[in-house]
């Protein structure tokens, strides 16, 4: 997925991806071509026919994935506070910096003005 979120085009095929990896090592096409039609089955990948070939596309941003993968880690660790609380300690200053900004706009989205 990284090799697909750090594109600067909208749209990928099997081929763009099996010439950037083959360049670093030795991989077959149909490996490329089969881990990127489980991802489309999985939900994680779109596509659509272009010719005889297949565009590809996230269905999710970085961000967005990060944060369900955040959302399910609450969701099973136990005491979500307990879970957030570990999570936070662990962080830089400059990234809970970055956190309380974010919750300040959230929370100033959230808040009907009177």
């Amino acid at each position: 997925m990284d090799r697909i979120w750090d594109r600067d085009t909208e749209f990928t095929t099997v081929r763009e991806i099996f010439e950037e990896l083959s360049a670093q090592r030795d991989i077959a096409y149909t490996t490329v071509m089969s881990t990127m039609d489980n991802l489309h089955r999985k939900g994680w990948l779109a596509r659509e026919r272009a010719g005889k070939a297949y565009r590809y596309w996230p269905t999710l941003t970085r961000e967005e994935h990060s944060a369900r993968l955040m959302l399910e880690a609450l969701g099973s660790g136990g005491r979500s506070d307990l879970v957030l609380s570990h999570f936070v300690d662990r962080i830089s200053p400059e990234e809970s910096a970055g956190l309380r900004a974010a919750l300040r706009r959230l929370t100033a989205r959230r808040t009907p003005e009177e």
